[in-house]
C-alpha cells in the first residue's frame, strides 16, 4: 500500500477497510438521523471512490434507513461491536462513505462541506475558509 493508505476499523477491530490515498471529501452532517446514528450532535464522514478500496476484512451487517432527505441508504456495521463503519449513498454512485472516526487518524483532514446546518446545535462552530455551508 502507498504511504497515504488509510485503514478504517470498528471499535473491536473485526471489520476493517483499507483505502489508497486521501478521501475525495470530508463532510459534516447535522441531520437528525446522523445525530441518532452517531450518538453525537453531528456525523463526520469521508467519501472515497470504490477504486480506492484496497481491502475489506471482517463481517458486517447492513441496515437500510431513510435520511432526513428521504433517501434510503444502506449502513454497514460490525456484527460484534455494532460500530457503523461505512455506507453507500445512492446520489454518489461509485463511492463509499466511511465514518471519519473509524480511521482514528487526526491527519485525515478537516471537513470542507457542512450540510443540514439548520439542525446544527447552536454551540457548534465550523470555521475556516475552505468549508462550504449548506442549510
Amino acid at each position: 500500500m502507498s504511504a497515504e493508505a488509510r485503514v478504517a476499523a470498528c471499535a473491536c477491530g473485526q471489520l476493517r477497510l483499507s483505502f489508497a490515498g486521501a478521501p475525495k471529501r470530508v463532510s459534516v452532517c447535522h441531520c437528525f438521523e446522523c445525530q441518532r446514528r452517531t450518538g453525537s450532535v453531528f456525523g463526520v464522514q469521508c467519501r472515497f471512490d470504490h477504486a480506492q478500496l484496497v481491502s475489506k476484512e471482517g463481517a458486517s451487517k447492513a441496515y437500510t434507513r431513510r435520511g432526513d432527505s428521504g433517501t434510503a441508504m444502506q449502513f454497514n456495521f460490525c456484527e460484534t461491536c455494532g460500530s457503523t463503519v461505512y455506507w453507500e449513498h445512492p446520489a454518489l454512485p461509485g463511492s463509499l462513505v466511511v465514518a471519519a472516526g473509524a480511521f482514528a487518524d487526526p491527519t485525515l483532514g478537516a471537513p470542507t462541506y457542512s450540510v443540514y446546518e439548520e439542525r446544527m446545535h447552536p454551540w457548534v462552530k465550523l470555521d475556516g475558509p475552505d468549508i462550504e455551508h449548506h442549510p
